[in-house]
């Protein structure tokens, strides 16, 4: 178990020729998902099968960010700036949902379209059907397979959807696990810190970046308001008091930092080239074993560039719900 490096929202697309039973799923599924509906098969598979150059696109964007760092620029303003440039990221579809008795192309006939798309793939059978599926399974077509039948359904297809969208992206992770040191990575393994860091994360945000210099993770709300929560390791406590002390924090406040009792958000500051007095924040303990310290900073507003928006007010945007006939 790990916490996440990269997490967003996304979309998410159910195909199945039932009008009436994809309008039962639009008054059920959560109010935060947006979602597309499809009637026909080869209207999904077409909008799908745009996406991968968009994916691949998203992918190159984070990488860049990386390349620059590594170039010199600090990370944190790069991620804002992406943030703000790419809206587009939320219309990705992470996961389909594709009932499979369908006339004329059956769900697993229309999955097998799209052969470059990268998002999780749940299969919708009837009874006579679920052979048909665990074969499908079984041989990596699908993520998951759901009978109709399954008591609760709706609830229970909630809950396996949600599993999925907050399944980390292998390319995501890749992407910004060099951002990290291998100290730090080991750090986000611990069982205890990650589920620690995964309340916290659903309680603050709805999409998040974890950043090794400086160590921390930068989330933002559904609203785009935006914070900071700086990770420190205990053994790096003396060195940030030092820093604190060099920026003119007064002795007794030094010692609160050396003793784990407050941090400073002098990092952060310095990320954005917005050097002023140190804010103090109340520390606590991540995890049991700690070895890890955190506090939990707003970012000001001022240092977001235009156009940042938040899942939420994109929704309001585009919708929750469209339906494509």
């Amino acid at each position: 178990m790990s916490f996440p490096l990269f997490r967003r929202p996304g979309t998410v697309v159910f195909l199945d020729d039932d009008q009436a039973y994809l309008e039962m799923l639009a008054m059920v599924l959560p109010e935060q998902w947006h979602i597309r509906f499809y009637l026909r098969p080869q209207v999904c598979i077409n909008q799908l099968q745009q996406e991968p150059p968009l994916w691949e696109a998203d992918a190159w964007a984070q990488q860049e960010i990386i390349d620059n760092w590594r170039a010199g620029r600090p990370l944190i303003p790069q991620i804002l700036r992406y943030w703000a440039t790419e809206p587009g990221r939320f219309g990705l579809t992470q996961v389909c949902v594709f009932d499979y008795a369908m006339p004329g192309m059956d769900g697993l006939q229309a999955l097998g379209e799209l052969t470059d798309w990268p998002g999780g793939r749940v299969l919708l059978t009837g009874q006579a059907d679920e052979h048909v599926a665990v074969s499908a399974f079984n041989r990596g077509l699908i993520d998951q397979f759901i009978a109709k039948q399954t008591p609760d359904i709706s609830q229970y297809l909630i809950a396996v959807v949600q599993r999925m969208i907050d399944r980390p992206q292998m390319r995501h992770s890749q992407i910004w696990r060099t951002a990290l040191s291998q100290p730090q990575h080991a750090l986000l393994q611990v069982p205890s810190v990650a589920r620690q860091l995964g309340s916290l994360a659903s309680a603050h945000w709805v999409e998040h970046v974890v950043i090794g210099q400086p160590f921390g993770i930068l989330g933002m709300d559904a609203e785009g308001r935006v914070s900071w929560l700086q990770l420190e390791s205990a053994a790096d406590l003396a060195e940030l008091a030092e820093l604190a002390e060099i920026q003119g924090v007064g002795a007794a406040e030094a010692a609160d930092i050396r003793d784990g009792r407050t941090l400073v958000d002098l990092e952060l500051q310095q990320a954005l080239g917005q050097l002023g007095p140190a804010r103090r924040a109340q520390a606590f303990s991540i995890g049991h074993e700690g070895s890890l310290l955190a506090a939990l900073f707003p970012v000001d507003s001022s240092a977001n560039p235009p156009g940042l928006t938040g899942y939420g007010q994109w929704l309001r945007q585009h919708g929750h719900r469209t339906v494509q006939d």
